[in-house]
């Protein structure tokens, strides 16, 4: 019988948490099966000159099999995981992830296998987004005024940017790293692994610790693709990317206390936010969390709070 070929593509170096739970998931998937099954990992698509936004392209044509995304890149065909561009909506990352491992992840799973060509196999943590920036130390919602900020590729993220004061300018992460030392942009919003693992550090000295954004990232397969193979590469695939899926939470929960004792403290000025500092930023951004909640379902918020 003819090998099943697995490609499952990503777009970040080798020490990110994503990688890492990429390379486990073959592992896995090689122990599983066996050689009913050649895996291959492209692990970073930006350093083939692709932008990281072309990876569900990737998997919808056959290109790759799996690939791992921010969950904005689906949420036109899922809108419920616009649950995730909504600032402050998740406060508690066990909760949240518990959650995606379980109802709310088997809601979302459902709805991405009804209305794309993508079944979902995993919900990664891509965690708490944290605001960095070249020009000033950031404590208030006043001290974004005016900063060109690049973001993801969300008009919502955009809109609750916009909120604070900033300039939203959503670019993929490729053209953004590739331009971080110029002055295109002021700031950015990212977890602290893809701040400091794109090194974004080294050009934006002030970290601001805002945890504005939970953000999740789908592990996703094409669907026509799953559905030929044979059952037992089904099983193993799954099995596999529960293995993965429970690694990364666990390198994700630690990685960002790992970072912050990396960063060097006479080259970047990391802010940790008062509780009433921390509010002001929250109620800035409310008109948008309100207009949003009226299009979710409430059970949604319910499963997050």
């Amino acid at each position: 019988m003819n090998k099943v070929i697995i490609r499952l593509g990503g777009y970040q170096g080798p020490h990110s948490v994503h990688t890492r739970a990429a390379v486990r998931f073959g592992e896995a998937l090689e122990r599983i099966v066996g050689d009913r099954v050649s895996f291959e990992l492209v692990p970073d698509v930006l350093a083939l000159g692709r932008p990281s936004g072309d990876l569900p392209r990737m998997v919808e044509s056959g290109e790759l099999t799996l690939c791992y995304m921010a969950s904005v890149r689906f949420a036109k065909a899922v809108p419920e995981l616009r649950i995730f561009e909504l600032p402050y909506v998740v406060r508690d990352r066990a909760r949240a992830l518990k959650a995606l491992d379980g109802a709310l992840g088997r809601r979302l799973k459902a709805q991405m296998q009804a209305s794309s060509p993508f079944r979902a196999l995993g919900f990664w943590d891509n965690g708490f987004r944290h605001l960095t920036n070249r020009v000033r130390p950031i404590r208030t919602p006043a001290d974004c005024k005016g900063l060109r900020i690049r973001t993801q590729m969300s008009e919502l993220l955009g809109q609750s940017l916009a909120a604070l004061g900033f300039e939203p300018i959503p670019v993929d992460i490729k053209e953004f790293v590739e331009s971080v030392a110029t002055d295109r942009f002021h700031a950015q919003e990212n977890p602290l692994t893809n701040t400091f693992n794109f090194n974004v550090h080294r050009h934006h000295r002030y970290i601001t610790l805002s945890g504005h954004f939970f953000g999740a990232s789908v592990l996703a397969c094409n669907q026509a693709q799953y559905a030929a193979w044979p059952k037992e590469v089904q099983q193993a695939v799954e099995a596999a990317a529960r293995e993965a899926t429970a690694y990364q939470h666990a390198l994700a929960a630690a990685e960002d206390e790992e970072i912050l004792a990396k960063i060097d403290p006479q080259e970047n000025d990391v802010i940790r936010l008062s509780a009433a500092e921390r509010e002001a930023f929250v109620k800035a951004v409310e008109p948008v969390v309100a207009a949003y909640r009226k299009t979710l379902d409430p059970k949604l918020f319910e499963f997050l709070a």
